[in-house]
């Protein structure tokens, strides 16, 4: 081995190892002709609208004829093509182009598709037009009670599926005609045990500038009826969007029903188990021992997604206030409820337990307590795998020479799956402007101030993933729960210090519990007063783990009542105030 030598001599040694004349410039490759681009007309028949459409159009691209391509893509990697461009004022009877510039995933451009032979779909996102009352006029997609699915809401325009053939003479794929409509769905029934309940909400309606609704799913005590007198307390159970409440069984398990496969869990005939938990979930809510409660469910989609995160945002307006006062109040009253907060405890997992978190926070009195499993970033420190104030790029890891893609999605063994670009890339593709209805957007729309447009001020640059950090600023200051527990515990802490409990697996799927290791640093090192609740890590467990160390993730996130009602009960009767009501409803 040759001793060291200094970086200059080095250099000279390189330098005269050049042929004489060389050029210092590296050779250039020979030019290839670009590919032709692709182009394909979509058409509007005239009986399929009266009068001009704004909104999405997709272009779904797939090699699998077993689905529609409209129900084929995923950040998973059998997901299929999907290209998206914004239409406006689309004229019945007319045709639209979509081309090499349209938004794409997972392929680049439309120009990268190769030869061969696709099952071809079209499909029309409509949106319709709100004058918010900050002035701005947006064009957004309102739910149509299917929950904010776009490959699933009536009225959205389709194509009946076609094979077509791409080859190397005819780049012009043949023309695409919206011929299907996706009809309305007929609203929930009530039952003896579950009520559903909508009410105009005046906040809302304001905001939005036209008429705006907000629901819930009850779920009624045994013996509502028989007890009169009682008064009962509330639990709001939190998470995605549900058309009427879901986990509930009253007959046993379908004997004829033929056994799936969940590839999540692994396991064979998970339909079967989740009847079998479903109908479990009755006997015991109907048994004599089950604590006697409200169980509510929040139906709260936006025109962002599925739900609103149930707190007042600059961009989607006062869900936080809607709820709390609005909604509850009433399911209070029609139920008999006893609308206090020491009668009130809210659980959930994921998105909803973010929002149990959060709306325990954000309104620290109306609440006794929260049970909050697998939470969405709680610390932006730890925004799933990346510091979202000190790094600067959300999609790769932050280097000079290096081009590390950061992971967005991983199994139980750390595999990655999915990276933030790529699950980024899909929701421009489904939506410009944060309308993609999806995860990153809904973040956005929530936590984002409202930009000069009107939709929400993007948090990073959606192609190249660059953050913007006097939007982070603004996420830190309202949305970030762990910095305003930290910010504000002199005042917040009294209130909240023994309400916050917190259940995550050490291997959550979307590194949910990084964030979860910052907040409990935090909640461990007060003192005045000093948090007193409880923070749990599953090992080697899955999102959503919830704090059930007796049974794998697959079984325990069907027992979340089973799980957290007993213990609201003691909480609930330990801290009533004197002369509350602990009796009327223990029967």
């Amino acid at each position: 081995m040759l001793p060291a030598r200094p970086f200059a001599v080095r250099a000279a040694i390189l330098t005269l190892a050049l042929p004489l004349g060389a050029p210092l410039l590296p050779a250039q490759p020979t030019p290839t002709p670009p590919r032709p681009s692709v182009q394909v007309q979509v058409t509007l028949p005239t009986g399929k609208a009266t009068a001009p459409l704004d909104g999405r159009l997709l272009l779904l691209i797939s090699t699998d004829s077993t689905r529609e391509p409209r129900f084929q893509i995923s950040d998973g990697a059998e997901s299929q093509l999907v290209f998206g461009t914004d239409v406006e004022r689309w004229q019945p009877g007319s045709a639209r182009m979509v081309t090499e510039r349209a938004d794409a995933y997972p392929l680049a451009s439309l120009r990268d598709l190769p030869r061969g032979r696709y099952w071809v779909q079209a499909l029309l996102n409509r949106y319709e037009t709100f004058t918010l009352s900050t002035g701005h006029t947006v064009k957004l997609p309102p739910d149509k009670g299917e929950g904010q699915q776009w490959s699933r809401k009536p009225g959205n325009l389709y194509s009946t599926p076609r094979w077509v053939t791409l080859d190397a003479r005819q780049r012009m794929l043949p023309t695409v005609v919206l011929d299907q409509e996706i009809p309305a769905i007929a609203p929930p029934q009530d039952t003896k045990w579950i009520k559903h309940v909508t009410i105009r909400s005046e906040r809302l309606s304001k905001f939005w500038g036209r008429d705006m609704y907000i629901g819930a799913n009850v779920l009624l005590p045994a013996g509502f009826d028989e007890h009169a007198a009682a008064r009962y307390p509330l639990v709001v159970y939190h998470g995605h969007f549900p058309a009427t409440f879901e986990g509930f069984r009253e007959t046993p398990p379908d004997p004829n029903l033929k056994p799936d496969f969940s590839a999540r869990f692994n396991l064979a005939g998970y339909n079967r188990i989740q009847q079998e938990l479903n109908h479990q979930f009755y006997k015991d809510w109907t048994g004599p021992n089950f604590p006697r409660v409200l169980l509510m469910e929040v139906r709260h989609p936006t025109p962002y997604y599925d739900d609103s995160y149930a707190v007042n945002s600059a961009s989607q307006g006062p869900w936080g206030d809607a709820i709390m006062y609005e909604l509850i109040p009433e399911v209070e009253k029609r139920f008999r409820g006893l609308g206090q907060g020491w009668a009130r405890i809210t659980y959930g997992g994921s998105t909803g337990g973010w929002e149990a978190m959060a709306v325990q926070m954000f309104y620290p009195d109306e609440f006794n307590g929260a049970y909050i499993a697998c939470p969405d970033p709680i610390d932006f420190r730890a925004n799933t795998v990346f510091n979202l104030y000190e790094e600067t790029n959300a999609f790769f890891l932050d280097s000079q020479w290096k081009r590390t893609p950061r992971p967005a999605h991983r199994n139980d063994l750390g595999q990655v799956q999915t990276t933030m670009e790529e699950a980024n890339r899909r929701e421009a593709a489904l939506g410009s402007k944060g309308r993609s209805g999806d995860q990153w957007d809904i973040w956005q729309a929530t936590y984002s101030p409202m930009g000069a447009d009107g939709y929400p001020k993007p948090i990073w640059d959606k192609k190249t993933g660059v953050i913007d950090k006097e939007v982070a600023a603004y996420w830190r200051e309202h949305f970030d729960l762990s910095y305003i527990l930290r910010r504000d515990w002199a005042t917040l802490g009294p209130k909240v210090h023994d309400k916050l409990n917190i259940y995550v697996g050490d291997m959550d799927n979307y590194y949910l519990n990084n964030a979860v290791y910052l907040v409990e640093d935090f909640l461990k090192g007060t003192s005045t007063p000093k948090w007193s609740g409880e923070i749990t890590y599953g090992d080697r467990a899955e999102h959503c783990w919830n704090g059930d160390a007796t049974r794998s993730n697959a079984y325990s996130r069907l027992r979340y009542h089973q799980m957290y009602i007993p213990r609201i009960l003691d909480r609930m009767r330990a801290r009533a105030p004197r002369g509350a009501d602990t009796l009327s409803w223990r029967y």
